[in-house]
């Protein structure tokens, strides 16, 4: 593909390569990492955790260290990358912040009134668009707004271009590359939360499982995943407050043998007490999550008819 700008195969057998392009910085959006030879029929993907933030962006943001750093998922990228090391899996990480563009909403979903212009339909922006978390955030609760001033059309379309598309495209590739070595492939979208709120009686979840209510993944493979996590004392939820976004909605496809989940990662598990930096828990996240990488990249293998000599199920409804 055009946009990629570099291609090298590291000492682990690992091929790197980088695509898109950072308006305004010139650097590239995202990376991509693939074991030269596929270990497990899995995709991890990042696409919160970019840091790298033009100059002109943090200068038209109102409060750019305290925004910059809520909508970030913080240092979710890094957890990803030992992850995919780890467990072997092919691996997307975005660089573009999301303050910039958000990578998990659709290339339509715009805030128009953000742009000074009129919706170009006849319907209203969608929920997430007026909430302020659109496809470019507007707006944070308790803080207002995150921009002096509007943009332009110009400047959003230029984002789209350099990022949006050509992450999605590259990611269907790769995706599309492990179905068809396996005969299955499961997409995991990571991200990263704030802590959740006790609620009286349970304790609050440290990972929250996403499959948009069953519609994005085999059953086999989310009850797999918390059997996982039980089994290791970690409490998880489904679908609730996350149940996923564009990303799962764009790129699954159980009957076709492609499947996708969303993991959202409490941040306290894995950062300090700031909750800016690594903290006492990463390593231990990241072999909670290795586990689960391994244990589902088999299940998919044997989905795939790869080891089994059977066909893959039929996704559940």
């Amino acid at each position: 593909m055009d946009e990629f700008r570099s291609e090298l195969c590291d000492s682990q057998g690992v091929i790197r390569r980088e695509g898109g392009v950072i308006p305004g910085l010139g650097e590239p959006a995202f990376s991509i990492f693939s074991p030269a030879v596929s270990r497990l029929p899995v995709v991890i993907a990042a696409p919160h955790g970019g840091r790298r933030y033009p100059a002109d962006v943090l200068a038209r943001m109102r409060y750019p260290d305290i925004a910059a750093l809520r909508l970030e998922d913080r240092l979710v990228d890094q957890l990803a990358l030992v992850l995919a090391r780890e467990s072997g899996a092919g691996l997307m990480l975005a660089h573009a912040p999301r303050a910039m563009l958000d990578l998990n909403r659709a290339d339509d979903d715009v805030d128009w009134d953000m742009l000074g212009l009129a919706a170009p339909g006849p319907g209203p922006a969608n929920g997430r668009a007026r909430s302020g978390l659109g496809l470019v955030p507007r707006r944070l609760p308790g803080m207002g707004e995150i921009w002096r001033g509007r943009l332009s059309r110009a400047e959003v379309e230029a984002r789209i271009e350099g990022i949006h598309r050509p992450y999605h495209a590259a990611l269907a590739d790769l995706v599309a590359q492990e179905r068809a070595r396996w005969g299955a492939v499961l997409l995991i979208d990571l991200h990263s939360m704030p802590p959740l709120p006790r609620v009286i009686g349970q304790e609050a979840a440290t990972i929250v499982v996403g499959d948009r209510f069953g519609a994005s993944c085999h059953g086999e493979l989310v009850a797999r995943t918390f059997s996982h996590f039980a089994a290791k004392g970690v409490p998880a939820a489904h679908n609730r407050p996350y149940a996923g976004g564009f990303a799962l909605d764009h790129h699954a496809a159980p009957r076709r043998g492609v499947h996708a989940m969303q993991l959202e990662v409490d941040r306290a598990a894995y950062l300090d007490s700031s909750l800016i930096g690594i903290g006492p828990g990463f390593d231990g996240m990241v072999a909670l999550l290795s586990g689960l990488v391994t244990a589902l990249g088999a299940q998919v293998a044997a989905m795939g008819g790869r080891r089994s000599g059977e066909a893959w199920p039929e996704a559940a409804e």
